[in-house]
């Protein structure tokens, strides 16, 4: 038994130094890699709102990670989801904070986050990880201030007027 475990243990702790290695430095054509979600335009209460969609599992992996510019002042990234659940957002490799909403499939707000931090420490992601209380369909991320700016409050309403 002592000796499965003095081999296992420097294993395991080689498997994770090589993952953070490999989580620091993602290569360039990785980081730099752009891809083309589509655009659309969203109504928040009576705010029209530009927004790049992301509704594959691809691309709600990759969304706003390693991107050095950030979201306008009228615009945002929205998460679709086949179906209502409670889906949490890791900001991880997100260079600037957020606001975070999240809407239900009748498009009523059920959850926010102001100034959602991202990732300062990936060895503990409890800092920059949210996750909604009630199920929800559509996650709009934007930029921090969005909610404030925008009077957004927990009667707001979500419509999608093009995708």
């Amino acid at each position: 038994m002592v000796k499965k475990i003095t081999l296992l243990v420097p294993v395991i702790v080689f498997s994770i130094i090589i993952g953070v290695l490999g989580i620091i430095f993602v290569p360039l054509d990785i980081k730099n890699r752009n891809l083309d979600f589509s655009v659309g335009t969203i109504k928040i209460d009576k705010k029209i709102v530009s927004v790049e969609i992301a509704d594959s599992n691809s691309e709600r992996q990759r969304w706003l990670m390693f991107r050095d510019e950030r979201l306008g002042p009228n615009s945002g990234m929205l998460l679709v989801y086949d179906k209502p659940d409670l889906y949490s957002i890791w900001l991880l490799n997100i260079r600037y904070p957020l606001d975070l909403m999240w809407f239900d499939q009748d498009g009523s707000l059920v959850y926010t986050v102001k100034n959602a931090q991202p990732c300062n420490n990936i060895l503990d992601p409890s800092a920059c990880t949210f996750k909604n209380t009630k199920p929800s369909k559509f996650v709009l991320a934007a930029a921090q201030g969005f909610i404030q700016q925008n009077n957004i409050t927990s009667n707001s309403k979500m419509d999608i007027l093009s995708a």
